[in-house]
């Protein structure tokens, strides 16, 4: 138990202390008045109280990621947990609180528009596109997981549930976002925090399992996978949410056009991503310690996490409190799904310079998406999560350039957005290029000599294409 409550200390002193040193080198403007009400529109941007957004941020960006990603990275072994401290510390949650203070300065703006700013016009047209391919791979993986969770819980036909869970969807992307994501965010988030503790506690006294049992130092740092996959890069692939994520980039702009002052943004952004870290240990642990092992995970998952978390939680909560925990994991995707596709109608909006205070206009845009996400659905699950997670680090590298950026037009440490900028970008390009199902198939060591040969390259190209320009943020009456 103990490298476990390890791990979650370092969590809460990496929001304590670097966070601090973050927001520092950020430098809040407490008197800057935020686009919530400088722009209320009362549909997108509405002023909410700081709790209320801090836990709607969490549902936002905490799908099925931080459970079925580190279940998978379970595989590996506790350095799993080691990716998850460092990764949500040094380089999540600096995403995540950079995506949403710099749209916060930028009058809410999404990813694309921020990226186009900060590293060219180039950026954001490929980044408009990616990040509607993103979004709708995020809206179909959490369609058709917890629909599946759903069918096995009652029996009935998944695409029963496919279908129920479009119409929300459909409904929560047009609605005003404070009568339903305001209104039921909050306490599906508290529900979710109080399961994965409850999860926690139960395994802690449990007389049956123990709480990473026979782990040793020396496992953090080595690769115990029994299907002998390589740690790099695919660690850091499979293992996302939790520690770092691209889809958050896509989502913090939502509570972005909410916070009611720029000193929210620490516990908001930088908070909402080590809750979700200390989400992604839970799982990773209970992954290791209830089947007592890789070998025993190995066998236990038969291949889909799902399976791990309806056997743990039953077997640890009992068929009530299993229900209980079981639903809570089924609502952390829809509840990030239908801000998928709330995010997507947005970036559209803004591509097009379509206001959204009209229902039709919304619809508009929503009604498209919802069609191409319908025929999606209809692609093998496994085929869409290999596509989401490469998708899904890429976006991450360009919003940490993005971010690199910012701080080098400012003249401030940009070395915080500049060092994970760099090692993501090496795993996702030595990802792509050693992959046969998504890439070049190329052997392992020239991939990766290639992805840190172009890192390089890019980081190069930012550092000098960037410094010492020193544009201002754009302020909260400008026109972009």
């Amino acid at each position: 138990m103990i490298w476990f409550l390890l791990c979650v200390g370092l969590l809460i002193g990496g929001y304590l202390i670097y966070g601090a040193f973050v927001e520092k080198i950020f430098g809040i403007n407490k008197q800057r008045q935020t686009p919530a009400f400088a722009q209320t529109d009362g549909v997108d941007f509405v002023p909410m109280s700081k709790g209320k957004v801090y836990l709607i941020q969490l549902l936002n960006i905490a799908g099925v990621g931080p459970i079925f990603g580190p279940i998978l990275g379970a595989l590996y072994g506790p350095a799993a947990m080691l990716w998850i401290v460092i990764g949500c510390i040094f380089a999540g949650a600096v995403h995540d609180y950079f995506s949403g203070m710099l749209s916060i300065r930028n009058r809410g703006q999404s990813v694309p528009n921020l990226a186009g700013k900060y590293l060219g016009k180039s950026a954001k047209h490929f980044m408009n596109l990616f990040a509607i391919v993103l979004l709708l791979l995020v809206g179909v993986v959490f369609i058709s997981a917890p629909a599946g969770l759903l069918g096995k819980l009652t029996g009935w036909d998944v695409s029963i549930f496919v279908g129920i869970i479009f119409v929300y969807y459909l409904i929560a992307t047009v609605v005003p976002v404070d009568k339903v994501i305001g209104r039921l965010y909050p306490f599906f988030g508290a529900l979710l925090l109080f399961m994965s503790v409850g999860l926690t506690l139960a395994l802690a006294v449990s007389s049956e399992y123990s709480l990473l049992p026979g782990v040793e130092v020396g496992d953090f740092f080595h690769n115990l996978n029994p299907n002998d996959m390589p740690l790099w890069p695919a660690l850091f692939i499979t293992i996302a949410c939790g520690a770092v994520s691209g889809f958050h980039a896509t989502q913090s702009p939502l509570m972005a056009r909410c916070v009611e002052n720029e000193s929210n943004g620490r516990f908001v952004f930088f908070g909402a991503m080590i809750g979700e870290g200390i989400i992604a240990l839970i799982w990773c642990a209970i992954a290791l310690s209830f089947f007592g092992g890789v070998e025993g995970l190995n066998q236990g998952m038969a291949g889909n996490p799902a399976n791990v978390v309806y056997q743990a939680s039953t077997g640890l909560l009992g068929a009530v409190g299993g229900f209980m925990a079981i639903l809570g994991v089924i609502i952390l995707p829809i509840t990030s799904g239908d801000t998928a596709f709330r995010s997507a109608r947005l970036i559209l909006a803004e591509f097009f310079d379509m206001p959204q205070i009209s229902l039709p206009k919304r619809l508009l845009l929503a009604i498209p998406l919802f069609i191409l996400g319908a025929i999606l659905t209809q692609v093998d699950f496994g085929v869409i999560w290999r596509y989401f997670g490469v998708a899904n680090q890429t976006t991450a590298v360009l919003m940490l350039w993005t971010a690199s950026a910012y701080l080098l037009r400012h003249n401030k440490l940009h070395w915080i957005c500049t060092l994970p900028a760099m090692f993501m970008t090496a795993v996702v390009i030595s990802f792509l290029l050693n992959s046969a199902t998504l890439g070049a198939g190329l052997p392992m060591t020239i991939s990766t000599l290639a992805g840190v040969i172009s890192t390089g390259f890019i980081t190069a190209l930012v550092i000098i294409k960037s410094s010492g320009k020193g544009e201002d943020d754009i302020g909260v009456n400008e026109q972009v």
